[in-house]
């Protein structure tokens, strides 16, 4: 498993949290995710083999948000 922390723009409430992990936690591959809306950061572990960057990204932009570079 993988280990990333991506740093996210716009989170400012439990609801954020909310919405950005259970996004990721759609993802197949995705073991694990925890925001802190205070820090604006997303810890997720994953499987590499089946989720990309890419794929991180996009569901954190579904949930509403944006992974800053």
């Amino acid at each position: 498993m993988t280990e990333k922390t991506l740093n996210v723009e716009g989170m400012s409430c439990g609801h954020c949290k909310v919405a950005v992990e259970e996004e990721l936690n759609n993802l197949s591959g995705v073991e694990y995710s925890n925001a802190d809306f205070e820090k604006g950061t997303v810890e997720v572990r994953y499987d590499a083999t089946t989720v990309t960057d890419d794929d991180l990204r996009g569901a954190v932009e579904e949930a509403g948000y944006t992974v800053a570079a």
